[in-house]
């Protein structure tokens, strides 16, 4: 079936009731175009229920609508409509009659339309209910927050997802590939059609085709699979992410007559091995996982997943160090994983956070027993063509792990998973806390449980009791995941000689730790961090408390207004943060040292934090408030070298060593003093790099700049634009933050604006926002082609324009 996109003209307003609207005014329609993430307009408040875990955004219900017309010929095609993610308890109805339903807010699902459609010369009614209350660990959106298309065909047509192709032999030679496609016959009589495919290599070159005949009687499916050799064709790996393109073609008869119905998939071409004496082998090269940890949100625009957000964020995590992602903890969608393909990044893509028992009063366990294969069924139909993805993850901390009847039901998903695509790895998400959790003293919040717990978390999960309840559940998959549990890496190659491990969450403050531990071990594949990129909800969890001398951290939940989790190596932004260099460093991937300063303070009052806090630190040597006056700062020199000197305006401040023996880090406490703040690393007497921070001087300069000024005119397309707060050189004041206010002008609108404060009462739908560390950051997303003008505004200071060109696609 061929899929057009479904994304503009659609509706919204709050959920209405049978009886709501009697005798009361109605609630306006607003017009919005799709992905879109209606709580984003909700007003937060210390008393909304979500509180810190749904970043006190209150809960709600709204609905969408929009009328389809689809001409003439509909009632002699096929039509469906194509949703990749709903949240929450979608209700789908047509011309008001209930068409289907999905509790899961992640999964993708197509609704039949045909019993439904008028065929009456007036437009039909779509309509989507969508819900969220105390549903989620984290922050959810509400609403249709992922594309929806409209895919259409004949009465015998190529069914959704119905064209997959595998690589089942591959050698220096060359590679056999196998494209299945699967035709529906709807119509009333026996049909024979042909089935024709041809494979693109990368520069579009035809380099295989073949065809075939198949016969299905009235209403019958069935599938073709024609095996095509490709001679010495490109490998896709992490380094060169080659993909070629499959066709399919179905034509009405042997004499290879008009196409009636067509599709196409991207695949690459590969190897994947698993063992504990090579690890994880892509193309028969052993790689170690550096995986993040990633929410499905995407910063000032929330929940929603458009194509340039997912791409954008992809490179920027790649070029940060990682090479894998995990999905946390939910299916990803379609252009995430578009862009994991094109980038070179390797997929954990993640199922299910709870199954039958639940994590938040009213969330998905409801759903799980009637749902979790149909769950299972959707993601592994999304996933099949992504060469990205290795691994498929049948759960996150499930508390059933650590029990006979749920390690029996992890059997089972793991088998299904299997039965449905046999070429990759199964894996499950264990934290060994979480699945003994029943049989230790009442611990309240799990994040204040493993933060109070401190070194005790380790010594449980390398337990007696932990292995012994887990055994079963870690045996029904191909990679045990540990969430949390490096302590068991080393022991467990003896007491499971056969078990691959991976680091499916981890603890950033202690990468120096789990690092090494993972290169030492060969059964060892990754480590993933949480997390790679800041998120919405867990609010406060990495947050530092500045308290008086010998007072502790007031716990993992961030007091309103908190509102990001500020854990992640990159804000949400996409400014790298300095735990980001510092992991670099750990990696290997970094030999130059990095400069970063706690933020001066003059209160006496030191910092505390929990095991998911970064010290709060700054790339900038620019304090305007405390310039001249000598305020003791702390100075971070992170480096892998023996040693680190600090230099202040030419002269010595002292040396002190650094590398792995000293967790990689060297601390100075320096009088402030403007000017040129130095690190130099030396390896036994010799300079292996320095880093450098200069103050920012006189005045602050309002500069505005685009990343991109050439983007597409589609709604799958963004333009960010940074604001920043500079000095005429162009370095970053970081305490001199502004109120700044934005504007589009053309065709285009503002779709997100905020900074990555994580404490702050701002609406991101607001055309003003105030700076943080100097920084803003306005999406853009164009509504037709043209020049698009964004003006920023701060008071004091001259207008900032920015012009980006919306040009039309080609083809």
């Amino acid at each position: 079936m061929r899929t057009t996109p479904l994304n503009h003209d659609w509706s919204v307003s709050p959920k209405r009731g049978l009886f709501d609207g009697i005798g009361g005014e109605p609630v306006p329609d607003a017009v919005v175009s799709l992905p879109h993430d209606a709580m984003l307009a909700f007003e937060r408040s210390a008393e909304a229920p979500s509180g810190a875990h749904g970043a006190y955004f209150p809960g709600g219900a709204v609905e969408y609508s929009r009328t389809l017309e689809l001409g003439a010929d509909a009632a002699d095609r096929v039509h469906a409509l194509v949703f990749d993610g709903v949240y929450r308890d979608a209700m789908v109805f047509v011309n008001d009659h209930f068409a289907a339903q999905r509790p899961s807010g992640y999964s993708r699902f197509a609704v039949r339309l045909d019993p439904f459609l008028r065929h009456d010369g007036e437009p039909d009614v779509i309509r989507v209910e969508a819900r969220a209350h105390r549903d989620s660990r984290w922050y959810s959106g509400l609403g249709i927050h992922r594309n929806v298309a409209l895919a259409t065909g004949p009465l015998v047509h190529l069914a959704l997802d119905g064209v997959r192709v595998s690589t089942p032999g591959i050698d220096d030679a060359g590679a056999l590939a196998q494209v299945d496609a699967t035709v529906a016959n709807d119509g009333l009589r026996t049909a024979t059609v042909v089935v024709g495919v041809e494979i693109d290599a990368p520069d579009g070159t035809v380099i295989a085709r073949g065809r075939s005949p198949i016969t299905l009687l009235a209403g019958e499916s069935g599938t073709v699979r024609q095996r095509l050799w490709l001679d010495s064709p490109e490998r896709w790996d992490l380094d060169s992410p080659v993909l070629h393109r499959a066709r399919v073609t179905v034509t009405g008869g042997h004499d290879g007559a008009e196409v009636t119905d067509a599709d196409s998939v991207r695949f690459g071409i590969r190897t994947l091995q698993l063992d504990p004496r090579h690890g994880l082998r892509i193309n028969g090269r052993s790689v170690k996982l550096r995986g993040a940890c990633i929410h499905h949100d995407n910063g000032v625009i929330g929940a929603r997943s458009i194509a340039r957000a997912e791409q954008r964020r992809i490179e920027l995590l790649k070029a940060a160090g990682f090479n894998a992602i995990r999905s946390a903890h939910n299916p990803l969608s379609p252009e995430l994983l578009d862009a994991c393909d094109r980038v070179g990044m390797v997929v954990m893509d993640e199922s299910f956070d709870m199954w039958a028992e639940s994590k938040s009063p009213f969330d998905a366990s409801l759903a799980f027993p009637e749902w979790w294969e149909r769950d299972l069924e959707s993601m592994v139909a999304k996933d099949f063509n992504h060469p990205s993805v290795v691994f498929y993850s049948i759960g996150n901390e499930i508390p059933e792990t650590g029990r006979p009847h749920g390690s029996r039901l992890g059997r089972l998903l793991a088998e299904k998973v299997r039965a449905l695509d046999p070429t990759r790895f199964t894996t499950n998400s264990i934290n060994g806390l979480v699945s003994v959790i029943k049989e230790l003293p009442p611990m309240g919040d799990i994040n204040d449980a493993m933060a109070d717990m401190g070194t005790m978390m380790t010594e449980l999960v390398s337990s007696g009791l932990v292995t012994r309840r887990t055994e079963e559940s870690f045996a029904a998959v191909d990679a045990a995941g540990f969430n949390y549990g490096d302590g068991r890496y080393g022991p467990d190659a003896t007491a499971f000689p056969n078990r691959v491990i991976i680091g499916t969450e981890t603890f950033a403050t202690r990468i120096d730790v789990g690092w090494p531990l993972v290169i030492a071990n060969d059964h060892v594949i990754g480590d993933f961090t949480w997390t790679g990129w800041d998120y919405l909800g867990e609010a406060g969890i990495g947050r530092v408390d500045h308290v008086e001398p010998g007072g502790g951290f007031g716990g993992t939940s961030g007091p309103f207004p908190w509102q990001l989790a500020w854990c992640g190596d990159l804000d949400i932004t996409g400014f790298r943060r300095p735990a980001s260099y510092y992991r670099e460093i750990v990696y290997g991937l970094r030999s130059i040292p990095y400069l970063a300063v706690r933020r001066p303070r003059t209160d006496g009052l030191v910092p505390a934090g929990g095991p998911w806090s970064w010290s709060d630190t700054v790339a900038s040597w620019s304090w305007s408030a405390s310039a001249g006056s000598g305020t003791p700062v702390v100075v971070e020199v992170y480096s892998d070298a023996g040693e680190v000197e600090l230099l202040l305006n030419g002269a010595s401040v002292g040396r002190a060593p650094a590398g792995p023996q000293h967790r990689y880090r060297a601390e100075f406490e320096v009088g402030f003093e403007p000017g040129e703040l130095v690190a130099v690393a030396y390896s036994g007497g010799v300079e292996t790099g320095r880093d450098t921070l200069r103050s920012a001087t006189g005045g602050v300069v309002l500069r505005a700049e685009a990343e991109r000024n050439d983007i597409r005119a589609s709604l799958d397309d963004l333009a960010y634009v940074t604001v920043s707060l500079t000095d005429d050189e162009g370095i970053v004041w970081p305490d001199r933050d502004l109120d700044v206010e934005v504007a589009v002008e053309g065709p285009g609108q503002l779709l997100g604006l905020g900074s990555a404060r994580p404490d702050t009462t701002e609406s991101y739908l607001a055309s003003r926002t105030r700076t943080f560390d100097g920084r803003a950051q306005a999406v853009v997303r164009p509504t037709g082609a043209g020049e698009i003008t964004v003006t920023v505004r701060a008071d004091g200071h001259e207008p900032r324009t920015v012009v980006v060109r919306a040009r039309e696609e080609q083809g």
